[in-house]
């Protein structure tokens, strides 16, 4: 039997216990350390399963390169970034497959596991539930800053790092927390995607600006003109599903900032998102509580401005 509780990947049960879930994803460059590229990449597209609450089981290699421009040695290493990926989340790269392309790409198709009783779906969101975002934003707008060639040092630093960290960790918080509903937040930004999940959970969020975390020197690089045109698409149309009266455009942008390999954002019911915020924290996450949900409704999405990451 197939579902498809989740953004970008797709779910077989394999009996009443357990299910396969299967996703892909393809990038890009973003950087000009090739095995940096590979292991974001490899990073990235296992995101999907660690979202549903699931655990990659193994992994095949998506490949364009332009081989009379780009040695097969530099694509050694972006393989040998997957596999550094691969390894620090427990996954088996079990081969792969290569074509002829002008522009190099690079991604990989995960399977991985879930036990049914632990899926995370993106139509699971609950009233009451507080919202927790494990990530910070603002990988978009770095990006086309490094592009450009105007990203400072300690920015692209920075965003290595995120999206160099698996979301195991998140997942196993989210699962722990007693959570049901849960995306990544990817290409669609935190807008994008939290406008998936209040229309399929049938909710509304109350969203604090203020307390999503944000990459350091991203709203220098948002005043600055480096907005992907992908990050405006994102807010125009998340702008259908959106109250955000006194909110600077500038915020929102940042929260409608096209993501890769970025954080989980899941929702906690009980009184527990803050010990599940701690225990992010405690592992390095830069992580906060950023909203509320309420309803049952149509899915609205409030943006406020005036709160503090807790």
């Amino acid at each position: 039997m197939g579902a498809d509780p989740g953004d970008d990947a797709a779910v077989w049960r394999l009996d009443d216990d357990r299910a396969l879930v299967a996703t892909v994803d393809v990038i890009t460059p973003l950087v000009d350390d090739a095995s940096t590229w590979g292991r974001i990449a490899a990073t990235n597209a296992a995101s999907d399963v660690y979202a549903m609450g699931g655990r990659p089981l193994f992994a095949l290699n998506i490949v364009g390169w332009n081989r009379d421009e780009l040695s097969l040695d530099l694509l050694g290493d972006v393989l040998a970034g997957a596999d550094a990926a691969a390894a620090a989340g427990g996954w088996l790269t079990a081969g792969g497959h290569t074509i002829d392309d002008p522009e190099p790409k690079f991604g990989c198709a995960v399977i991985g596991e879930v036990r049914l009783d632990r899926l995370l779906r993106s139509d699971g969101l609950r009233p009451g539930d507080d919202l927790v975002l494990s990530k910070p934003l603002g990988i978009g707008v770095i990006s086309t800053a490094i592009k450009r060639g105007a990203a400072p040092p300690r920015l692209v630093e920075a965003a290595v790092a995120s999206m160099t960290r698996l979301n195991d960790v998140a997942s196993a918080v989210a699962v722990a927390a007693g959570a049901t509903g849960a995306t990544d937040v990817t290409g669609f930004g935190l807008l994008g995607h939290l406008r998936r999940m209040v229309e399929a959970s049938h909710v509304d969020v109350d969203l604090d600006a203020g307390a999503v975390p944000k990459l350091a020197g991203v709203a220098d690089l948002v005043a600055d003109g480096f907005v992907p045109s992908g990050t405006r698409r994102n807010l125009d149309w998340a702008a259908e599903r959106l109250d955000a009266d006194g909110v600077a455009e500038a915020d929102l942008l940042i929260l409608a900032d096209a993501q890769t390999s970025g954080g989980l954002l899941f929702g906690v019911g009980d009184g527990g998102a803050d010990a599940a915020v701690r225990e992010l924290r405690a592992s390095g996450h830069v992580a906060a509580v950023v909203g509320r949900v309420a309803g049952p409704s149509e899915g609205l999405i409030t943006v406020t401005g005036t709160g503090q990451a807790r």
